[in-house]
């Protein structure tokens, strides 16, 4: 037996123990810098943000709303779970909307420049919330518009409040049968403080702005994504949002509403066509419409769905 093969082993050992602490040294230290610098650019940010829209009081917060356009009709307007600013990520399909509709475009609690709140993020709490907004609005009749996650609330807005929405319109929207694996948001949370996901998106992110209004509104995304990314109010709705589909099951669309979706011809989620075309067959005037592009068909797909909203709501008063 070679006699120097302990000693050896030791050897391999400690530099292997040495290597796992310099690289978990290395990795504290970078974390430690990109979380500073996170916060130093939060506070440069905070006034750069700019103001939009208007700020309505509803329980123990407030929700910023934005309107465009001055159209006879009226366009709600819901976005998906944690997109940072529904205004700013929907200002494609506002610019397609707003010739001939008013576009309400409604920031829920933890998003874009809407307060926290402290309620909890059900189902039932959404879409109350959602309702004290149109109730100050003072809105009989509109539209219903719901991109993802929307397509449960706006579900939960129509049962709770019969006869205000006269059609509803998903764009890639939430179905409550779906596959739904739950979501835990700790992982994103922990990247997005720590200034992980600020250093990601500076090197890797993929938007190219087409001009310079574009590279503004980028940027102001940015920077709101910066600031309400991981926050308490997000954390509780991404928390609630198992329950919130299980809650969703136990209702179904009017059959008189008319149904208009948009979905991605190209999801990974197991049986997307089939679960939107059953639920645009369980009305009697219901519609789905494939498109090419990713979840956010409203950034690359916004002259295709208002052209086919037109088409379709021509239909519905024929």
């Amino acid at each position: 037996m070679d006699k120097n093969r302990p000693s050896f082993i030791k050897r391999i050992a400690k530099i292997f123990l040495k290597t796992i602490i310099g690289i978990v040294v290395i990795i504290a230290i970078l974390l430690i810098a990109t979380f500073v610098i996170h916060r130093i650019n939060l506070s440069r940010e905070a006034d750069k943000i700019e103001d939009y829209g208007q700020k309505i009081k509803i329980f123990d917060g407030t929700m910023n709303v934005t309107i465009d356009g001055h159209g006879a009709d009226t366009i709600v307007l819901l976005s998906g779970f944690g997109t940072a600013s529904p205004r700013l990520d929907f200002e494609p399909l506002i610019k397609e909307l707003d010739q001939k509709y008013t576009v309400i475009t409604i920031e829920p609690f933890g998003y874009g420049l809407s307060s926290e709140t402290k309620r909890e993020r059900s189902l039932n709490n959404m879409a109350e919330e959602i309702h004290e907004v149109v109730k100050q609005l003072n809105l009989n009749r509109f539209i219903l518009m719901g991109h993802s996650i929307a397509g449960l609330y706006s579900l939960a807005y129509i049962n709770k409040y019969p006869g205000e929405a006269t059609a509803f319109v998903g764009i890639d929207s939430s179905v409550p049968t779906q596959p739904w694996p739950g979501y835990n948001s700790a992982p994103m949370d922990f990247l997005a403080k720590a200034g992980v996901m600020r250093a990601f998106l500076k090197f890797f992110g993929d938007e190219k702005p087409k001009d310079e209004s574009e590279a503004h509104r980028f940027e102001q995304k940015h920077m709101i994504t910066m600031k309400v990314t991981g926050n308490n109010t997000l954390d509780r709705e991404a928390t609630s949002l198992t329950i919130s589909f299980k809650d969703a099951q136990k209702l179904a669309f009017p059959k008189d509403l008319p149904i208009l979706l948009f979905a991605d011809e190209n999801s990974a989620v197991k049986g997307w066509t089939e679960l939107h075309q059953e639920q645009a067959n369980s009305v009697d005037k219901g519609k789905l419409i494939l498109l090419p592009g990713s979840h956010y068909l409203h950034h690359t797909q916004s002259k295709r769905i208002v052209a086919e909203l037109e088409s379709f709501l021509g239909k519905q008063n024929n």
